[in-house]
């Protein structure tokens, strides 16, 4: 592995020709994951596992050689969740609590990087360079705290330790160290097995198991530990069927944590749904189909809404809704500063008009190409069919010799954009947001696509009447989330833009932009699309950084809000059909969300919104069971 693409030797300034490279490695990728029919390709898309395809970085022109060794090392990685990892092991031993899991997958990621480098020294050091930019990405250097430092990250990097020997790369700055005197103190009895247990994915996950244990994060899984071998006892039929979906059922985000793991209990319901939609298509559809739903799995059916009783299961509590508040952007101000505010909008983004319209306007080609890119063939009447003149040719009657354009289902879309109107997004982010979503729904509106572009924040700062209502009550202990929410509307999804525009001039008002409680917003932004009619549901979440309210945090333990956030985007990504992703403006979200991009610069938004949103039509029109209802990835 280690002399994959030396023959490559960059010149400043001169191009060199990355396809001996693209094929090396390939053909590497597919060795080490054992099996010669996964497909490798370069794009310009977030790396990612799914189904038996993986998507590697596209090479630059001039690739550098740390580049080049961050490519194998994502490529030695992918493979090696492929050859390594048991999707099925992973889902049932799987933890059921955001925190437990996010430790439970990014250890198993870990495990399956530790073969690889242990076994061959080439690989090591790919995987160590992959690793090394993955940190440097994450600002991890700059963390000082341990209420900064993720607890999963610092897990996996004494697991990869223990397993393999290395130190952690210097780009991890000091998450370790940060947490480490806590995990040794907990666990180090634990983590003795670790290196026994490793080439075993069962003993290593009861292992990982006795270590969130002793970690005190026991109670937040299941205890059925001989599922696994239970289910190894299936028929020679039903065999097959459950290889395919092994491979399928998680999408590889490499260097970040690892893939979702499927639930832990499916009904007799959709066993029966899945084994009726297998015999309906034919073998290489169905694996074609598999790997579509490990990114977005089709038609399940889940409970109209998965946030009933969900504070309550996660240990999330509100002191009062009395002065929460859902208005309409035109409510908290009159039409004449609303024309004012817009105004003010498109002057200081005159400049970017011009490049976010492009992107727009590419976005709406890409779209308006998908509505009619599919035909039905050998039918009675309609286009004549040019691949059939010899038909008519030698017999003018001879019957199904004609096509017919067919529609693709992607416009019965609604589109959520959830914008956080926190004090930090003051400036140009709020105003480099306020005009993208301005111009893309617009955009989508053209194109037969409802947006819905929505807001929150809190009423005040430092708690507002809610902390008042409090301190009246004598200080009760530990009472929750302590501010008055300030969510908004500003442009419903059957509101047409021409209606909706000028409320957008509102993220302009001085003192609108306060504290931000993300956990809540989502919530009700993903309860607003379950009650849409659309097949169809996006909800894209664009933020600057964690949940943060003074008043909630001075009261309640410091991870209260961004756990809760934790938990509400696994409930969305794991049990509802609507697809959420997210855009964090310097701030990496990648830790939060499983389908996510971060950007540096605000000026960098309208690019990574038509792409994120390209990006999803163009899998929605690719997947051969396009329009049934999905679950994001």
């Amino acid at each position: 592995m280690a002399a994959r693409g030396d023959n490559i030797r960059p010149r400043p300034g001169a191009p060199v020709d990355v396809e001996p490279f693209r094929r090396a490695l390939t053909g590497c990728v597919r060795a080490v994951a054992g099996d010669p029919e996964v497909e490798v390709v370069f794009a310009n898309e977030r790396p990612g596992l799914t189904g038996e395809r993986i998507r590697l970085p596209e090479i630059s022109k001039r690739p550098t050689r740390e580049e080049l060794a961050v490519t194998r090392g994502l490529g030695d990685s992918m493979a090696l969740r492929k050859a390594c990892h048991n999707a099925r092991v992973h889902a049932t031993m799987s933890p059921q609590g955001a925190d437990a899991r996010a430790i439970f997958d990014a250890v198993e990621q870990a495990r399956v990087e530790a073969i690889g480098a242990t076994r061959m020294a080439g690989m090591a050091s790919n995987l160590s360079s992959m690793l090394s930019e993955k940190y440097a990405k994450a600002n991890f250097g700059a963390i000082t705290r341990q209420a900064d430092a993720p607890l999963e990250e610092a897990v996996a990097l004494i697991v990869r330790e223990k397993l393999t020997g290395e130190r952690p790369p210097s780009s991890a700055g000091k998450v370790l160290d940060l947490w480490r005197e806590f995990i040794e103190e907990k666990a180090a009895t634990d983590m003795e097995g670790l290196s026994a247990a490793m080439n075993d994915q069962q003993a290593f996950a009861r292992v990982v198991r006795k270590m969130l244990s002793s970690m005190n994060v026991a109670e937040q899984y299941g205890e059925d530990e001989t599922e696994p071998d239970d289910q190894d006892t299936e028929t020679d039929e039903d065999q097959p069927r459950s290889n395919e979906e092994d491979d399928s059922t998680s999408e590889e985000e490499a260097g970040d944590d690892t893939a979702p793991a499927e639930e832990n209990e499916t009904s007799q319901e959709e066993m029966d749904e899945g084994e009726m939609d297998g015999a309906e298509i034919s073998d290489d559809d169905l694996t074609d189909d598999d790997s579509d739903d490990s990114e977005t799995p089709g038609e399940v059916r889940r409970p109209n809404n998965p946030f009933t009783d969900f504070n309550d299961k996660v240990d999330y509590s509100v002191f009062t809704e009395e002065f929460d508040e859902t208005i309409m952007a035109e409510e908290l101000c009159d039409e004449a500063e609303l024309d004012r505010l817009r105004a003010f909008l498109d002057k200081q983004l005159a400049h970017l008009q011009g490049a976010v319209g492009r992107l727009a306007n590419r976005l709406q080609r890409r779209l308006m190409a998908q509505q009619n890119r599919s035909w039905e063939f050998d039918l009675e009447e309609g286009y004549l069919d040019s691949a059939r003149l010899q038909r008519i040719i030698i017999d003018p009657m001879q019957p199904l010799s004609f096509k017919r354009e067919k529609d693709t289902n992607f416009r019965d879309t609604v589109v959520t954009l959830l914008i956080d109107n926190s004090g930090s997004m003051r400036g140009r982010p709020i105003t480099v947001a306020a005009t993208c979503a301005d111009i893309l729904a617009r955009t989508l509106e053209r194109c037969g696509v409802k947006v819905e572009i929505l807001g929150f924040t809190t009423k005040a700062w430092k708690g507002g009447q809610s902390r008042e209502t409090w301190l009246a009550s004598g200080k009760p202990q530990t009472p929750g989330r302590l501010n008055d929410l300030r969510h908004i509307i500003y442009k419903s999804a059957d509101a047409p833009w021409r209606r909706a525009r000028r409320n957008l001039g509102l993220m302009m008002r001085e003192g609108l932009l306060k504290e931000n409680i993300d956990g809540e917003a989502l919530i009700w932004a993903h309860n607003r699309l379950l009650g849409r009619p659309e097949q169809r549901r996006i909800l894209m979440m664009i933020s600057d950084g964690a949940p943060v309210d003074d008043s909630t945090l001075s009261v309640n333990p410091g991870n209260y809000l961004e756990r809760h956030l934790r938990a509400v985007i696994e409930q969305i990504e794991t049990r509802s059909p609507v697809e959420l992703l997210a855009i964090g403006i310097g701030h990496d979200v990648t830790r939060y969300y499983r389908r996510a991009v971060t950007i540096v610069d605000a000026d960098e938004l309208a690019g990574a919104m038509t792409e994120q949103l390209a990006s999803l039509f163009a899998d929605e029109s690719m997947s051969p069971r396009a329009g049934r209802t999905r679950r994001a990835s």
